[in-house]
């Protein structure tokens, strides 16, 4: 019985470490998208309070509270993400129309300057130029209060 709880702890301890490695790599896709998870997971706590069937007030859907301009955007911008609207609900499928998006617009060339996940975040709430938008501040300061957090 010993023996079995060792070998499980191992396993364990082996598996937490290779995905430990895996999340902190830089400049592969893991790595990228790794390096938001925790924006994500901020930004969905302060659109929805996590609840992915949440409908907003202008028709905004799911967990990340995306308007059908801003999916629009993400499939023209990289169209294997393929899809309906609605499918936003999905959690998964919304964030890759998030990264689409900020493919798009949240970039090092577009803003002359490194992107932040401030950047990213008044983006997400405010479109393309959200990031220059006085009306996004008090988004981002949820979106930091809650990081904060963590």
């Amino acid at each position: 019985m010993i023996k079995l709880y060792y070998t499980f702890g191992v396993i364990y301890l082996v598996t937490v470490l290779f995905l430990t490695i895996v999340a902190t790599l830089e400049g592969s896709e893991t790595g990228k998208v790794s390096r938001h998870v925790k924006l994500l997971a901020a930004m969905c706590e302060v659109e929805s309070n996590g609840d992915c069937s949440k409908i907003g007030k202008v028709g905004e859907l799911g967990c990340y509270q995306i308007r059908e301009c801003f999916w629009q955007d993400a499939l023209e911008h990289d169209p294997s993400i393929g899809g309906e609207y609605e499918d936003v609900i999905d959690r998964e499928y919304a964030e890759k129309c998030i990264y689409a998006y900020w493919d798009r617009y949240a970039t090092e060339k577009r803003l002359g300057r490194p992107v932040t996940d401030e950047d990213r975040a008044r983006m997400h709430n405010g479109g393309p130029n959200g990031h220059k938008k006085d009306a996004t501040m008090k988004y981002w300061n949820k979106i930091k209060k809650e990081l904060d957090k963590n």
